[in-house]
């Protein structure tokens, strides 16, 4: 797997996609409904590929998943804000894939946080294997970092 930047073509494929993975959250303890801002909007994606934000996960040719992630290089910090693979391809290892991809995309990096749905049984094991760590639970979210300490001590030098 790898990732790469999205192409305006894919963006329509991307929403699909966003949208058949996230409906799948109702078998894990979602409300019908109850899916991430904006999941399923085109115009936002959009926005997100115009940005630099939205990567497109591809194994070969095929368009697997997707990631919106936002670098912050001077504070050495990656906001991981939504990964999604194709409901066709769960349970399959990319999801793990793809976040290794996104840590490599970033070398300088000394922290990645995310947060998620505290309904959201699936992902506790999903990032805890991952090697992030629960730093706070608050308003129904659960808040995950996961510290490079190589480059923690490279960035104070």
């Amino acid at each position: 797997m790898y990732i790469v930047r999205a192409e305006a073509d894919q963006v329509e494929k991307i929403v699909d996609m966003s949208v058949r993975a996230f409906e799948t959250d109702v078998n894990v303890g979602g409300v019908k409904g109850e899916c991430p801002p904006s999941f399923d909007s085109i115009e936002w994606h959009e926005q997100m590929a115009r940005e630099g934000h939205l990567y497109q996960a591809m194994i070969g040719k095929d368009l697997v998943g997707a990631a919106i992630v936002f670098p912050d290089e001077k504070k050495n910090s990656v906001y991981i804000g939504r990964i999604f693979i194709d409901s066709v391809y769960h349970r399959k290892g990319y999801g793990v894939r793809l976040m290794e991809c996104i840590e490599k995309n970033y070398p300088f990096a000394a922290e990645f946080i995310l947060d998620t749905p505290s309904w959201n049984k699936r992902t506790y094991d999903f990032y805890k294997k991952l090697g992030y760590r629960i730093i706070k639970v608050e308003e129904g979210f659960v808040f995950y970092q996961k510290r490079n300490h190589a480059n923690e001590f490279r960035n104070e030098q």
